[in-house]
């Protein structure tokens, strides 16, 4: 089995993920890609909007019934600091035999060697980046580096429409929108 493990804040996941994770198992012929929403990212303690577990349910909603996209929650069970070694190697336990691959954005694979274990990484997982077209990746050793569709769509973005009002249909899964709309999301800095 063939596993594709894109983790992220995904607060909130848009179509620019989707885009991207799908094309990315297309390309590499994954069975399956997990999107694993960050409980608390190193990078970004104690910054994320919403809570793990609200955009773990936005990340399962948007997914829902997508061919070979799962959302896993593993860092939101987990305890602490969500740190990427120790969710490849759990994939690694929960998947023996399994190929996993870790992919990456360009933004991200900047910061790759200043991870936590880096070669813990690369010994489970091969690394893979994705660009746009354009896009020059960074140097990072990467297995493979792919190129994904441009969607100049970011959370950040998504969030600000939210906050002020705007309508963020097409930017989101509807399911999302509605999600954040029942819930109130993003209406403020404390979400």
């Amino acid at each position: 089995m063939k596993i594709l493990v894109f983790g992220g804040s995904f607060d909130p996941i848009h179509h620019g993920h989707l885009v991207a994770a799908n094309v990315a198992r297309e390309m590499l012929g994954a069975d399956q890609v997990r999107l694993v929403p960050a409980a608390n990212q190193p990078f970004k303690l104690n910054q994320h909007a919403a809570s793990a577990d609200l955009r773990a349910r936005m990340a399962e909603l948007a997914v829902a019934g997508a061919d070979g996209l799962i959302v896993d929650r593993a860092e939101v069970e987990r305890p602490g600091p969500s740190y990427t070694v120790d969710t490849i190697e759990d994939l690694a336990r929960r998947f023996p035999g399994a190929l996993l691959s870790l992919l990456l954005g360009s933004d991200a694979a900047e910061l790759f060697l200043k991870w936590r274990d880096p070669e813990r990484i690369r010994a489970r997982a091969a690394l893979v980046v994705y660009a746009r077209p354009g896009e020059v990746p960074p140097e990072v050793a990467a297995d493979r580096i792919i190129v994904v569709p441009r969607m100049d769509i970011s959370s950040t973005a998504v969030r600000e429409r939210v906050r002020s009002g705007r309508s963020i249909r097409y930017w989101v899964p509807d399911s999302v929108a509605e999600y954040i709309g029942t819930h109130r999301l993003y209406r403020d800095e404390r979400c």
